[in-house]
């Protein structure tokens, strides 16, 4: 074999390779367009879906001394709403949740995350406390059992302890009538 003849199939190698890259970048790029019309798309997948709540004990915002655990909330279902003072989206979605926790459906619990406590008051005092009560972690220890990276994030749990659902991002009224209030529904949760 002579130089040139090595040279063109190197060539030709690289040119191959090159190509099925460009294929297969073109192939996940169509595959990211075609679902991202669904309305889902910004679901995180949750490996507590279906499975018992982390245990824990926390205390209560407004009393500090108090713990609350996990088997103090069982016998009926709860919303755990991830909340802080220095989240803005936690601001846009504080009017939906207050006018969500009005309807006392299920109880709502407030899960102040690495936040000062005395911020955390204040922000209760201006934008209004929805919450039945209001668990802290301080540190952010617990939240790490939960899955929770940031916040605003809210789960549904039911009497039982089972986690249900898991929404990221901020609620509004539309979330809650659509994905929220059918799962209460069909968990038999009256209105």
């Amino acid at each position: 074999m002579n130089d040139a003849s090595t040279e063109t199939r190197s060539r030709r190698g690289l040119a191959w390779g090159i190509g099925i890259v460009f294929v297969a970048l073109f192939g996940l790029l169509l595959h990211g367009v075609l679902v991202s019309d669904r309305p889902d798309r910004e679901a995180l997948p949750s490996p507590l879906i279906g499975k018992p709540a982390p245990d824990f004990s926390l205390p209560v915002l407004h009393e500090p001394g108090r713990l609350v655990s996990s088997d103090d909330l069982r016998g009926a279902p709860y919303l755990l709403n991830v909340w802080g003072s220095w989240c803005p989206a936690c601001r846009d979605e504080h009017g939906a949740l207050t006018r969500f926790a009005e309807t006392k459906r299920v109880r709502l619990v407030g899960y102040n995350w690495k936040d000062e406590h005395a911020d955390a008051i204040r922000w209760l005092e201006h934008f209004g406390n929805p919450y039945w009560t209001v668990l802290v972690d301080y540190d952010g220890r617990k939240a790490i059992d939960w899955g929770i990276y940031g916040a605003p994030e809210t789960f549904l749990v039911d009497a039982d302890g089972i986690v249900r659902w898991k929404y990221v991002g901020p609620l509004d009224d539309d979330k809650i009538a659509t994905q929220l209030v059918p799962l209460l529904d069909a968990m038999g949760v009256p209105q």
